[in-house]
């Protein structure tokens, strides 16, 4: 099993540490001695191929899933956006948002959160009447009402049209630039990676087998010349001929 350790002497450098982390199903070492640091109020993405064991990272990171073996070190409050939004369809919006936190006021922390997202209008709508997206910011006000140290996002942005994933994009960038929570994103999308993180990870044989930093000001044009470099090199890492 994996140690998970105490909180750090210094939680405001780090907002999570993982040293020699294994994951096993079965005979299959999905994560085999894996390392990684992010910092607090740092923004990594993570890529890597269908069934590399991005998410099983992630949720080891949340506390969902128990591991082989390695230590775990989340000195803070965590937070996580799935996939789907996960958003329970008997509550209302803001109900949702505050469900289970821990706030002498629930309700006004939970408007406060979609405040923040554009949609306190939708508090006492039904999740049933809303689109993707606004699903979707829902899901982000939950995790950031609960003030996180580390910000965990899985695949959030992949079942949005494209439009809609763009302004998404944007509301994302603008809520970490306001809370700085340490930021671990898990996509398939290599252009995704770039235009967000300020580190980009590949996650192969259940290893970091190769990082790069993004040194580039906000808003990032897709056809920037180191972009389009390091889109290059991140496609090879994965396998991918352009």
């Amino acid at each position: 099993m994996a140690t998970r350790l105490p909180g750090l002497t210094a939680p405001e450098r780090t907002a999570a540490r993982v040293r020699g982390l294994v994951k096993r199903f079965g005979d299959r070492a999905v994560l085999d001695g894996l390392d990684l640091e992010i910092g607090a109020g740092e923004f990594v993405a993570l890529l890597g191929r269908s069934g590399s064991g991005k998410s099983t990272l992630l949720r080891a990171l949340a506390g969902l899933e128990p591991a082989s073996g390695g230590e775990l070190e989340v000195p803070g409050t965590v937070s996580v956006a799935f996939q789907e939004p996960r958003l329970v369809p008997w509550k209302r919006v803001g109900a949702n948002v505050a469900l289970g936190l821990d706030d002498p006021d629930p309700a006004a922390a939970a408007a406060a959160a979609l405040a923040e997202v554009g949609l306190l209008g939708h508090r006492d709508a039904w999740p049933l009447t809303l689109s993707g997206g606004e699903a979707q910011r829902v899901s982000l006000a939950r995790a950031l009402v609960r003030r996180p140290s580390l910000l965990l996002l899985d695949e959030p942005f992949s079942a949005l049209d494209a439009l809609t994933r763009i302004n998404v994009h944007k509301l994302v960038l603008d809520l970490w630039e306001r809370h700085r929570p340490g930021v671990l994103l898990v996509t398939h999308d290599v252009d995704e990676a770039l235009l967000l993180a300020d580190r980009v990870l590949v996650l192969e044989d259940g290893r970091i087998a190769h990082q790069t930093t993004v040194d580039l000001d906000r808003p990032r044009q897709r056809d920037h010349g180191d972009l389009v470099r390091l889109r290059a090199v991140l496609l090879d890492r994965l396998g991918v001929t352009p």
